[in-house]
């Protein structure tokens, strides 16, 4: 499972500058496509992810997402639907979403920062490190839905099935 290596900054107006350091220091891939935007690619465990940031100043929040790397096909949408559905109902913090444009699986939160200093540095790890954990978490889920035909009540109960142990 990706793990977020810690950075030490000091806080800044725009969240997306501690994120580029964060990023950097974890020599993950990303793209700055300007003060308001980043793009950035993380490996995982089961896939690659898709992750964006999105800064919005005059209300200042800033929206992120992390895509995982599967496609929904139309005659299963159904299905991801109600497994998205049973799946944030498990979530303390962000929610799933299907990015209609791109039919793929998508995490998503978005933090208030109005009236706070800045985001922290440990605020915004924290907001990669748990999405990223819950899509690793999920992902299996994901699957068997889409390619193993299960039911998503009984795909999420398989994909959070703890295992203890070595075989």
């Amino acid at each position: 499972m990706p793990s977020v290596e810690t950075y030490k900054a000091e806080r800044t107006g725009n969240p997306l500058d501690i994120v580029e350091q964060i990023v950097a220091a974890n020599e993950w891939a990303f793209d700055r496509r300007s003060d308001e935007e980043m793009a950035v690619e993380v490996p995982g465990k089961w896939c690659d992810y898709s992750l964006f940031f999105s800064w919005c100043g005059e209300i200042s929040a800033m929206h992120f997402s992390c895509a995982l790397d599967i496609k929904v096909p139309g005659n299963r949408r159904a299905a991801i639907y109600e497994l998205l559905s049973v799946a944030n109902e498990k979530l303390w913090l962000g929610h799933f979403g299907l990015w209609s444009e791109e039919q793929v699986p998508v995490f998503r939160h978005s933090m208030l920062l109005r009236g706070a200093r800045g985001a922290s540095v440990e605020s915004l790890e924290d907001l990669v490190d748990i999405a990223l954990t819950e899509c690793e978490r999920f992902y299996p889920a994901f699957q068997f839905v889409l390619w193993g035909g299960k039911a998503p009540h009984d795909a999420l109960a398989s994909a959070m099935l703890e295992c203890v142990g070595e075989a």
